[in-house]
């Protein structure tokens, strides 16, 4: 869709409604890489499936196993095949929510639309865009209810083949398809964390109208929320209190139920306080439990790993980077003055234990002694590195170094003396904690070529920093 170079604001002649055309663009943009990326994976998966199931047919045929045939009958190939042909999607594009499943985020979202789109003030251009986002909104939750199903069927499956396929000698071949189908349910998770999360672009759009009492309204009555919950007819009337318990009538029922009354010492509403701490304390566990195996997307068709899972493989590649900055100080020496050294680095998460980077620093000079303190440019490296998680917040780190140790004035002066860069090879332990929501990092390592370097360097460096 192309828009105009300014924004394009639909205005109701109501307060605060206006959404500008780079929000909408930006949500197309989102629920449109959202979905392909979800169909291609839907199919990959599903193709792997099937493929593996016709070696495994062809080669139980072969062997003359008759029994473990019908597990692969024409059924299960008619749905493999609708599932691939998105027959699901087909029969569910007439629903006025796609998605058997409640995600706040695009609930919020598609009732806004819904809301804006009965507005009969809005010109052909603003409800083009408008019914564009809806459509591919609504591809979205095609998508994303399909994904629930495939979670469901290969869920159903692999339990089945496993079941039936464990004489077999094939057992060890399903962990192959119980690592790509986790992979493929944590990655839905994912999106799903996306859709639901508070970000700029989604909450620009809704600001326009969920302060609106007209909308409110719309929402209690309209929003997938509502008819999984919807409002009594008689609510905020006299009518909707009849029948309900008092306060007072509950504390006494409950002090009944204890055998004595408030007099006698019992405190009903202690009590009960007591037996809802607990309740609480037991739901939270087996909340925790449950998001452990579910990477908090709460689906209980969630497939167990039998292998330890990678928390890195379902984040985009951008997601897996990390930056950082560390700091070393050393001592003047020889006819080098007192140094700090300030480090940039970039690196990429290939695990949850292994990580690699790469770096520059630049050596800010200080001069002799306190009486004499005067800044210098002393120098720039070039760095890599290497994060091996140990133990705990223990880490075996390592890299190669590249250090320019002399003045410089200009950049130039770098260039032209390539025999002043001196090696370094490090190794040693990284310790890692939290700060707030940043990681720092205390790092002591052994340099095995600083007696090469001209004037010797320190064999031993102590660096801090912190990782975003």
């Amino acid at each position: 869709m192309v828009c105009a170079q300014t924004d394009t604001l639909i205005n109701w002649h109501l307060p605060a409604v206006n959404i500008s055309c780079k929000t909408i663009n930006g949500l197309q943009k989102k629920y449109s890489e959202i979905a392909l990326n979800l169909d291609k994976q839907s199919a990959k998966l599903l193709g792997q499936m099937q493929h593996k199931e016709n070696k495994w047919n062809a080669k139980l045929n072969s062997a003359g196993n008759v029994k473990a045939q019908p597990l692969f009958s024409k059924d299960v190939s008619q749905q493999y095949q609708e599932l691939q042909s998105g027959f699901s999607k087909t029969a569910s594009q007439f629903e006025q929510f796609p998605l058997k499943e409640y995600l706040p985020g695009l609930d919020s979202v598609q009732t806004v639309l819904n809301f804006i789109l009965q507005n009969p003030n809005l010109s052909t251009d603003q409800l083009k865009q408008l019914k564009s986002l809806n459509a591919k909104l609504k591809n979205l939750q095609e998508e994303l209810q399909a994904a629930n199903e495939i979670q469901a069927f290969v869920k159903e499956r692999t339990a089945m083949l496993k079941e039936q396929l464990v004489n077999t000698g094939l057992v060890k071949q399903l962990k192959g398809i119980n690592k790509r189908v986790y992979y493929y349910q944590a990655q839905i998770s994912a999106y799903k964390e996306i859709l639901n999360d508070k970000e700029k672009l989604r909450e620009k759009f809704l600001e326009t109208v969920r302060i609106l009492p007209a909308f409110q309204k719309f929402w209690q009555k309209n929003s997938y929320f509502a008819t999984l919950f919807p409002t009594p007819a008689s609510e905020g009337t006299q009518q909707a209190l009849t029948g309900l318990q008092t306060r007072t009538s509950v504390q006494n029922v409950i002090a009944r139920r204890l055998g004595a009354s408030e007099s006698q010492g019992a405190n009903p509403q202690q009590y009960f306080q007591e037996q809802i701490d607990v309740a609480q304390a037991q739901l939270n566990e087996l909340k925790n439990k449950l998001n452990k195996f579910s990477n908090g997307g709460g689906n209980s068709d969630m497939t167990m790993p039998e292998f330890k899972p990678n928390d890195q493989k379902t984040k985009s590649f951008f997601k897996r980077l990390e930056y950082g900055f560390n700091i070393q100080n050393e001592p003047g020496r020889y006819s080098l003055p007192a140094l700090t050294d300030i480090a940039l680095s970039i690196g990429y998460k290939f695990s949850d234990k292994k990580r690699l980077g790469i770096g520059a620093s630049y050596k800010i000079g200080w001069g002799r002694d306190i009486q004499h303190m005067h800044f210098t440019n002393e120098g720039i490296g070039l760095r890599s590195y290497v994060d091996i998680k140990a133990k705990g917040s223990i880490w075996l780190s390592g890299g190669f170094e590249y250090n320019y140790l002399n003045s410089f004035k200009t950049l130039q002066e770098l260039h032209s003396k390539v025999d002043v860069w001196q090696r370094s090879a490090l190794i040693g332990l990284s310790r890692k904690y939290k700060v707030g929501k940043k990681e720092g990092n205390m790092q002591l390592l052994y340099d095995f070529l600083y007696g090469r370097q001209t004037p010797p360097g320190t064999a031993l460096k102590f660096r801090i920093g912190y990782t975003f």
